[in-house]
């Protein structure tokens, strides 16, 4: 079988003749721009810089080169212009504040704090205040927050959807080029088409508007959701008819040839409990989920995934209920979060596509053998009865000792019957 072939089998919960894997398919399944670079030479790859292709995370181009030593099924395609609003291309040669040299878009345009911070601007222009900051000792950057004060009796839905609007034909033909690129790679398209993430906060700080207004203020999106909700009401409305629209557009352009569509990554849960209560979700956010999933089943052969950290475990059946074929990351640390429980219970309904290893301690300080033991206990309980996508939970950070990378690339094909990766 090939990768688009298995990724297949997972999602119509069927098994395959080994676990499908994915890394570098989304924004929240990627590598750390320094890790892709200890992995290649790791593996004896040619030294060269890595293209870092998504700046706000700063994750690294997972390459055919290392996708075939990993065994990667996927190959994620992404907006003409990334989070920041410019486009990934013209790539030139930028030095990190750790030392590292990578490739980074032309329009990567940035100056430094007398502290040693980098800043980062929306559409690279240095003019507009900076949207993002990475600390001198940081390995990704944070959203700065340009919010005026709000007035609550001034506040305006459409000041909330700057950012969204019809798509353009140059969006389009992008997204055709893209899929005519990959389609005949052996492994299967997921796409991250924008748009449907409803109060992701990632995505609330508007890093790509030089002058964003309406609430983009992180702690102050939270509480709107439970002081002015005929407010973020009336944003949603809004933004799920353009959506529809844009995807029904893209539809036209790409056909059935993705396999799978990163819907929403608004994270509805904490380490031990969830940021609101199940009447919030069902009320606020599964109508327009729900909308967005409908038109996908109806219209295309897409699955649809749903994004959230956290212990979730009391959401997952009414992210059923509202669509969405996929979970990630699958975040096993959480409270309520034990791969059998998840497995047991709504293994036959949803998709996991994560939790192949806890990023937050195993990966990054256990040992190499705890690594290994822990991906060769979850894809026990995971890829039973197929339903299940390798993949670390969350994007593998900066730091984590390529031998533990590398020890869970090898777990995970000791459990497939494959060679180890050299």
């Amino acid at each position: 079988m090939n990768g688009k072939q298995r990724i297949e089998s997972a999602l119509s919960h069927r098994t395959s003749d080994r676990i499908p894997v994915d890394f570098g398919g989304t924004a929240v399944t990627g590598i750390h721009v320094l890790a892709v670079a200890k992995l290649r030479e790791y593996f004896g790859l040619e030294k060269r810089p890595v293209k870092v292709v998504e700046p706000y995370q700063m994750l690294g181009e997972v390459d055919d080169e290392l996708k075939d030593i990993i065994a990667v099924d996927t190959v994620g395609i992404t907006p003409r212009n990334n989070m920041f609003g410019f486009p990934n291309e013209n790539w030139k040669e930028f030095r990190m504040p750790w030392g590292q040299v990578v490739l980074v878009p032309k329009k990567f345009n940035t100056t430094r704090e007398p502290d040693g911070s980098l800043l980062l601007y929306p559409e690279g222009d240095i003019s507009a205040p900076a949207s993002a900051k990475m600390p001198a000792t940081g390995y990704f950057f944070d959203a700065i927050i340009r919010q005026e004060p709000i007035d609550d009796s001034r506040l305006n839905p459409e000041d909330n959807l700057q950012e969204f609007g019809p798509i353009t034909e140059e969006d389009l033909r992008h997204w055709k080029a893209e899929v005519e690129k990959h389609k005949s790679s052996g492994r299967a398209i997921i796409a991250t088409f924008g748009g449907t993430a409803f109060g992701d906060i990632a995505l609330v700080p508007a890093l790509q508007l030089k002058h964003p207004k309406g609430i983009r203020d992180i702690a102050e999106w939270y509480m709107s959701t439970l002081i002015r909700q005929d407010y973020i009401h009336a944003v949603f409305e809004r933004q799920r008819e353009i959506a529809l629209k844009n995807l029904a557009s893209i539809f036209t352009a790409v056909g059935n040839e993705v396999q799978a569509v990163f819907v929403c990554g608004t994270d509805l849960g904490t380490q031990s409990s969830q940021f609101c209560s199940e009447e919030t979700f069902k009320e606020l956010y599964a109508p327009y989920y729900r909308h967005i999933n409908n038109w996908i089943h109806q219209n295309t052969t897409w699955k649809s995934m749903k994004h959230s950290c956290g212990a979730v475990e009391p959401f997952i059946k009414h992210f059923i209920d509202s669509g969405f074929d996929i979970l990630n990351p699958v975040q096993i640390s959480a409270a309520g979060m034990k791969p059998r429980r998840l497995k047991d219970s709504y293994g036959d309904r949803i998709v996991f596509w994560g939790g192949g290893v806890d990023t937050q301690k195993v990966l990054p300080f256990g040992s190499p053998s705890q690594v290994e033991a822990q991906v060769i206990e979850n894809c026990e309980v995971f890829a039973k009865g197929g339903g299940f996508v390798f993949n670390t939970v969350h994007n593998i950070q900066a730091n984590v000792p390529v031998e533990n990378i590398a020890a869970m690339i090898n777990a995970l094909k000791k459990f497939n019957g494959q060679q180890p990766a050299d």
